[in-house]
Parts: C-alpha cells; structure tokens; sequence
C-alpha cells in the first residue's frame, strides 16, 4: 500500500508577488513626486477655499521683505524680467507657467508688477495659495 502523497508541496518561495509591489509602489511614488511643490523660502501663503493643481514649471517668490527669487534665485524688481525670460526660454508661446508665491503681508501692487510682467512675456500666471477646508 502506497501512502505518501503524489502532490509535493515546494518549499520554495516566489518572490514574483513582492516584486509587484515594490514595483507598483515605485511608480505611485514617482507620479505623486510631481505634484509636489517645495518652497524652501519662508513664504506665508493666503488660504482659500478651493483650489486646482497646476503643473509648476517656474516659481517667482516674494517674501515678506520684498525680495525677489526666480526658482529659488534672488534678484531685484529690476531682474526679473530678464530672469524670468531665461527660466522661460523653452516653453513655447502661452505654454509657459507662473506660480507666484507671494507672502500674503505683501501688498497687492507687487503682485500685480510680478503678475504683468509674467503677463507680458506671454505666460500662463497663478497664484500659489493653501487650500483650506
């Protein structure tokens, strides 16, 4: 009488499911990378209640104390444009974005210069805010 079992159980794990996951999980983080925007620049951004995600592609930042930064590099009201024309340069017409933080102590005329001449190098002009509930 034969009684050990045809069916042999492997002891062999597969490692194809874990891989899966890693893999899944790489791209999920990859994605959610890109719409994450740091600001290294202490910046007190004004609230509102709605809001839409805009791929950034430059930033232009003012501070509290009116300094100026394009992508992180400072210049004066006078630079800017030069600067921001530069950081600019490969988008084609009115496919260029401009997220301007701008700290909400600061007066609105300096949002409505840093905003015109955005404007005026023909690109596409937001304003970056903190969503509240």
């Amino acid at each position: 009488m034969n009684l050990r079992s045809k069916n042999r159980i492997s002891a062999e794990f597969s490692m194809s499911s874990m891989t899966d996951i890693i893999f899944l999980l790489l791209i999920f983080f990859m994605l959610t990378s890109n719409f994450v925007t740091p600001t290294a620049l202490p910046v007190n951004l004004p609230s509102s209640t709605k809001g839409s995600i805009v791929m950034q592609k430059v930033s232009v930042t003012v501070t509290a104390d009116l300094k100026y930064y394009v992508n992180d590099r400072q210049t004066n009201l006078e630079g800017l444009q030069p600067l921001l024309a530069q950081a600019l340069g490969g988008a084609e017409e009115g496919m260029g974005v401009v997220v301007l933080n701008v700290d909400k102590s600061v007066p609105v005329e300096y949002l409505v210069k840093v905003g015109s001449i955005a404007n005026d190098l023909k690109a596409k002009v937001s304003i970056a805010t903190i969503a509240t509930e």
